[in-house]
């Protein structure tokens, strides 16, 4: 158990998206004191995953973060999500994310719209379905990207019983920022963002959002990079591994906004040069100590802890470990 209480929930990231690997992080999670385990979509589903690891804890939440949305038709998603939550006893929660065009037209060959419009209408829909299986009343779905209006008893599961899961929305412009405030239960911060844009833009624009709905803001979840280590050797290795990641996302023209905020619009030009070169292995070397100061929070085990109470504390209602670190330092981290 915890020494001390933290403000927020402190979840997880599971390294390994397998099925088998998100239990075995779950059950590591639950074991050292975790809150949940959050679970991405990169080689592996992470809705199978997050099932599998519902069977083997009793406590943790499991949470998708993220579920490619537009890979999926929300019919599909609604069903599978609604299996998730009955498999881990209503412990499970959905986060959603756009991905973008490239790999939604290319990788997963499924059409793409305009990202917000579409995933307003992804939301609403997967609401629909599940309101309908609750409630017995006929779907009626129509929108400009999706349309259900068939629903009869033998394809209903009914209402479930341990209610919905939580829709989370991931997001980094304004425009999906403000639509999480309209629309899901919780914002998920990308990990290339820091406690000033998230004060001085995200939050606000969140409440925007919130406000326009006439709801009350949603939660807040953060996925901060993390180094944690005991040693020289470790905190040498996962910084290495850290900044060239903060390079890559650096360079990527949608997150340019988090560079401007902080005046570091001239290393995102060079960072976004390299890596129209290929030359991703030399990128990290733009990232300078307050780069990395202000993108992950290092320390020991109990210097991170400290440091993310002090940095997400009042603002996040969850902070997720993402951090390459030995499962002793990640231990140390929770307790």
């Amino acid at each position: 158990m915890r020494d001390e209480a933290l403000p927020f929930r402190l979840e997880l990231g599971a390294r390994d998206g397998s099925p088998a690997g998100i239990a075995q992080a779950a059950r590591f999670a639950e074991e050292h004191g975790y809150d949940g385990v959050q679970a991405p979509e990169t080689q592996h589903d992470p809705l199978i995953g997050c099932a599998v690891a519902g069977a083997a804890t009793e406590r943790v939440r499991l949470a998708t973060a993220i579920t490619v949305a537009f890979a999926r038709s929300p019919m599909t998603l609604a069903m599978t999500a609604n299996d998730v939550q009955l498999a881990t006893g209503g412990r499970f929660a959905l986060g959603l994310g756009s991905q973008i065009q490239a790999h939604i037209e290319k990788r997963f060959s499924m059409p793409w719209s305009a990202p917000v419009p579409r995933m307003r209408e992804f939301i609403g829909a997967l609401r629909a379905i599940w309101d309908s299986w609750a409630t017995g009343e006929p779907l009626r779905v129509r929108g400009e990207s999706y349309r259900h209006t068939l629903m009869t008893p033998f394809f209903s599961p009914g209402p479930n019983p341990h209610g919905n899961p939580d829709v989370w929305l991931a997001a980094v412009g304004p425009a999906m920022t403000r639509l999480a405030g309209e629309a899901a239960d919780g914002f998920v911060a990308h990990a290339f963002t820091t406690r000033e844009y998230l004060v001085d833009v995200s939050l606000p624009t969140l409440a925007e959002g919130a406000a326009r709905s006439g709801r009350e803001t949603p939660a807040v979840i953060v996925q901060p990079f993390v180094i944690a280590a005991d040693d020289e050797a470790s905190r040498a290795t996962q910084e290495a591994s850290v900044r060239q990641q903060i390079a890559f996302y650096g360079s990527t023209p949608s997150y340019r906004g988090v560079m401007e905020r902080h005046g570091w619009e001239d290393a995102a030009d060079r960072l976004h040069a390299a890596s129209k070169r290929g030359e991703w292995k030399t990128m990290a070397a733009e990232i300078t100590d307050d780069m990395l100061d202000a993108f992950a929070v290092a320390g020991t085990p109990a210097q991170v802890r400290a440091g993310l109470a002090a940095r997400f504390g009042g603002i996040a209602d969850t902070v997720c470990v993402n951090a390459p670190a030995t499962p002793e330092e990640l231990a140390g981290i929770a307790r």
